[in-house]
């Protein structure tokens, strides 16, 4: 995951929501290996794989441009 300093700051940091997950123990230990071949938290592996399947359904919203941001909307849409 690439660094962004913009995460460091707390007023653009999206609010977490905190929920129980109950999981079996042969799919946590996939999991947690998964997470330590990437470098990454057990949870932040949990959140990349919902993000990216969520992203593969079309069901994220459409992240609006950044007034620094070359790309316009159009090419944008092409790349999905």
């Amino acid at each position: 995951m690439p660094y962004n300093p913009t995460c460091l700051n707390p007023n653009s940091m999206p609010k977490n929501k905190s929920f129980i997950l109950r999981i079996d123990s042969e799919t946590m230990d996939a999991i947690e290996a998964w997470a330590a071949d990437e470098f990454r938290s057990t949870n932040g592996q949990l959140q990349w794989i919902i993000n990216e399947a969520l992203r593969k359904a079309k069901r994220l919203p459409r992240r609006r441009p950044r007034p620094d941001d070359s790309t316009t909307e159009e090419q944008t849409s092409e790349a999905l």
